[in-house]
Protein backbone atom coordinates (compact mmCIF):
# COMPACT_ATOMS: atom_id res chain seq x y z
CA UNK A 1 0.00 0.00 0.00
CA UNK A 2 2.78 2.41 0.88
CA UNK A 3 4.59 1.68 -2.37
CA UNK A 4 1.61 2.90 -4.38
CA UNK A 5 1.10 6.04 -2.27
CA UNK A 6 4.39 7.75 -3.20
CA UNK A 7 4.01 7.44 -7.00
CA UNK A 8 0.35 8.52 -6.77
CA UNK A 9 1.34 11.61 -4.76
CA UNK A 10 4.09 12.46 -7.26
CA UNK A 11 1.72 12.04 -10.20
CA UNK A 12 -0.87 14.26 -8.47
CA UNK A 13 1.81 16.90 -7.85
CA UNK A 14 2.87 16.68 -11.50
CA UNK A 15 -0.74 17.14 -12.65
CA UNK A 16 -1.16 20.20 -10.40
CA UNK A 17 2.06 21.76 -11.68
CA UNK A 18 1.16 21.00 -15.28
CA UNK A 19 -2.32 22.54 -14.83
CA UNK A 20 -0.71 25.64 -13.34
CA UNK A 21 1.52 25.90 -16.42
CA UNK A 22 -1.42 25.86 -18.84
CA UNK A 23 -4.26 27.50 -16.92
CA UNK A 24 -2.86 29.48 -13.98
CA UNK A 25 -1.28 32.88 -13.61
CA UNK A 26 1.79 33.06 -15.82
CA UNK A 27 0.46 30.36 -18.11
CA UNK A 28 1.65 29.93 -21.66
CA UNK A 29 -1.42 31.59 -23.29
CA UNK A 30 -1.32 34.42 -20.76
CA UNK A 31 2.37 35.09 -21.47
CA UNK A 32 1.72 35.10 -25.22
CA UNK A 33 -1.09 37.65 -24.76
CA UNK A 34 1.15 39.85 -22.60
CA UNK A 35 3.92 39.69 -25.20
CA UNK A 36 1.48 40.90 -27.87
CA UNK A 37 0.43 43.77 -25.61
CA UNK A 38 4.09 44.61 -25.02
CA UNK A 39 4.79 44.80 -28.75
CA UNK A 40 1.79 47.09 -29.27
CA UNK A 41 2.95 49.34 -26.42
CA UNK A 42 6.49 49.50 -27.84
CA UNK A 43 5.09 50.60 -31.21
CA UNK A 44 2.97 53.25 -29.51
CA UNK A 45 6.01 54.46 -27.56
CA UNK A 46 8.06 54.74 -30.75
CA UNK A 47 5.36 56.85 -32.40
CA UNK A 48 5.11 59.09 -29.33
CA UNK A 49 8.90 59.48 -29.23
CA UNK A 50 8.94 60.54 -32.89
CA UNK A 51 6.18 63.07 -32.24
CA UNK A 52 8.10 64.41 -29.22
CA UNK A 53 11.28 64.76 -31.28
CA UNK A 54 9.41 66.77 -33.92
CA UNK A 55 7.92 69.05 -31.29
CA UNK A 56 11.32 69.47 -29.65
CA UNK A 57 12.91 70.43 -32.97
CA UNK A 58 10.16 72.96 -33.64
CA UNK A 59 10.55 74.46 -30.16
CA UNK A 60 14.30 74.79 -30.67
CA UNK A 61 13.71 76.52 -34.00
CA UNK A 62 11.28 78.93 -32.38
CA UNK A 63 13.67 79.69 -29.52
CA UNK A 64 16.75 80.15 -31.70
CA UNK A 65 15.60 82.34 -34.51
CA UNK A 66 12.91 84.60 -35.80
CA UNK A 67 12.94 83.00 -39.24
CA UNK A 68 10.64 80.23 -38.11
CA UNK A 69 8.29 82.71 -36.43
CA UNK A 70 8.18 84.81 -39.57
CA UNK A 71 7.56 81.76 -41.75
CA UNK A 72 4.70 80.61 -39.54
CA UNK A 73 3.16 84.08 -39.43
CA UNK A 74 3.27 84.30 -43.20
CA UNK A 75 1.79 80.83 -43.68
CA UNK A 76 -0.92 80.92 -41.02
CA UNK A 77 -1.84 84.59 -40.82
CA UNK A 78 -1.03 85.77 -44.34
CA UNK A 79 1.30 88.51 -43.07
CA UNK A 80 3.08 90.63 -45.65
CA UNK A 81 6.34 92.55 -45.19
CA UNK A 82 6.60 96.27 -45.90
CA UNK A 83 7.17 97.10 -49.60
CA UNK A 84 6.01 93.63 -50.57
CA UNK A 85 3.15 92.70 -52.90
CA UNK A 86 1.01 89.73 -51.90
CA UNK A 87 -0.46 87.74 -54.75
CA UNK A 88 -2.81 84.81 -54.18
CA UNK A 89 -3.47 82.32 -56.95
CA UNK A 90 -6.61 80.25 -56.64
CA UNK A 91 -6.59 76.82 -58.25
Amino acid sequence: MRTQLVPAALIALLVVLHAQLWFGRGSVPNVAKLQDQLQAQKLSNQQAALFNERLSAEINDLQEGLEMVEERARAELGMVKANEIYVQIAK
